[in-house]
């Protein structure tokens, strides 16, 4: 099994990944460099793939990694977040996939239309799907808590959910009544609801908060 493991060294963090053996897959243009023995490939995607892939965020390529050695990748002022995939499919946020090991399938989820137009990411929403058995990192701007639903709903503002179950239920709603939305100056809510799991992040690491000002103010 591949290990996975977080770094931090001068308010920045890195996954350096451990294989023996094994596969893992990164996102396009991840990787700082390699140790050891480990051969890089690059699959063609199917058509439909580079279809979906071309109009939504999602990359086409995601290169693979094979042997023994040790996998950097590139560090950031933000974090990453290391989970299990076992009896739950998962669907990620755009642009919250970072690597993964090889016994880990990688999918596509096409949000509803009128979910997708709500939430502002127009007609057409492709998001990468996980499922299989192993592990997975995500890229994060902030520390991951896991929230189990058993029948209920959750609200926030934002992307702060990272990933989701398949089971729970998604959409995007007004926090209140029409004429007090308009008033209360909240944005719309995206709720999801049911049986099943998120990943949320509560708030930005420091370093990712003073970087997303200094761009604000330039």
């Amino acid at each position: 099994m591949a290990e996975f493991q977080v770094v931090e060294t001068e308010g920045l963090r890195y996954v350096r990944v451990d294989i023996q053996d094994e596969e893992v897959r990164a996102e396009s243009g991840a990787l700082s460099y390699l140790r050891g023995k480990i051969e890089v490939s690059t699959p063609v995607p199917t058509v439909g793939r580079a279809l979906a892939a071309t109009l939504s965020d999602e990359p086409w390529i995601r290169p693979r990694f094979r042997g023994d050695g040790e996998i950097y990748l590139e560090p950031s002022l933000g974090g990453y977040h290391v989970f299990d995939v076992e009896d739950d499919d998962w669907i990620l946020e755009n642009g919250a996939y970072w690597a993964s090991e090889g016994t880990v399938d990688l999918g596509l989820h096409r949000e509803a239309v009128i979910t997708s137009l709500f939430a502002g990411e127009g007609f057409i929403d492709y998001q990468t799907m996980v499922h299989g058995r192993g592990k997975v990192v995500l890229n994060s701007v902030g520390p991951v808590e896991e929230v189990r639903l058993d029948g209920e709903e959750i609200a926030v503002e934002g992307k702060l959910v990272i990933a989701r179950t398949t089971g729970l239920k998604y959409r995007v709603r007004r926090p209140t009544r029409f004429f007090s939305f308009y008033l209360s100056g909240e944005s719309l809510f995206r709720t999801y609801s049911g049986h099943g799991k998120v990943l949320l992040v509560k708030a930005p690491y420091m370093s990712q908060r003073l970087m997303s000002y200094m761009e604000d103010q330039a």
